[in-house]
């Protein structure tokens, strides 16, 4: 099990810089916000049930970057991104109002990120090991990869992040994440911007 010292420090500097982070950002974010508001005519914001630490659910807050499916269709995640959404996608801006989770403490800026709460049921022993410590926006597996590798290679980083887990990876993670969002490393999957679904 992860050090219970360290969570308890993280937890602490997580708020503390999302906090500032979110002052820093509060006027572009609210700009951002009216202007995504009026794009789509509605909610700027995409909210998704996820699972959390332990598995316990928490609501996840995103800038929206697709358009609704219309009535009884059923479009690909491909077809629905909007070209404002790619971009915010591109860039990792839709991830932005993911602070006021950290803030909430649903989520860290450092851990395996947050999936759906129907995946834990297919997740092997192995696998539920990701669940032992808390979400966050980055891991170690999207600064090897991201949405280009396997399923199965995600989860071989998120274990081994939770064996590994210590301030010395978290910063590690956190310079090449810079690297990888400023190079956009990784962003697209056979061309498509969302991750195939996990079947287990």
């Amino acid at each position: 099990m992860p050090s219970r010292s360290y969570l308890r420090i993280k937890a602490l500097i997580d708020c503390l810089m999302a906090v500032i982070l979110l002052l820093i950002v509060m006027i572009p974010f609210s700009i951002l916000t009216l202007f995504l508001a009026c794009y789509y005519r509605g909610n700027p914001f995409y909210v998704c049930e996820r699972a959390g630490l332990l598995g316990k659910p928490f609501k996840q807050y995103k800038f929206k970057s697709m358009f609704d499916s219309s009535a009884g269709e059923l479009d690909s995640d491909k077809n629905r991104v909007s070209p404002v959404g790619k971009f915010l996608r591109e860039w990792s801006i839709d991830e932005i109002p993911q602070l006021i989770n950290i803030i909430k403490g649903d989520i860290s800026f450092i851990g395996p990120r947050p999936l759906t709460c129907d995946y834990i049921a297919f997740y092997n022993k192995n696998e539920k090991r990701r669940l032992e410590v808390k979400p966050g926006l980055t891991g170690l597996a999207q600064v090897n990869g991201r949405n280009t590798i396997s399923w199965a290679e995600k989860f071989k980083f998120d274990v081994a992040y939770v064996d590994q887990f210590s301030l010395k990876l978290d910063m590690k993670i956190l310079i090449r994440t810079i690297r990888v969002v400023l190079s956009r490393e990784g962003v697209d999957q056979n061309e498509s911007t969302t991750a195939e679904r996990f079947k287990g």
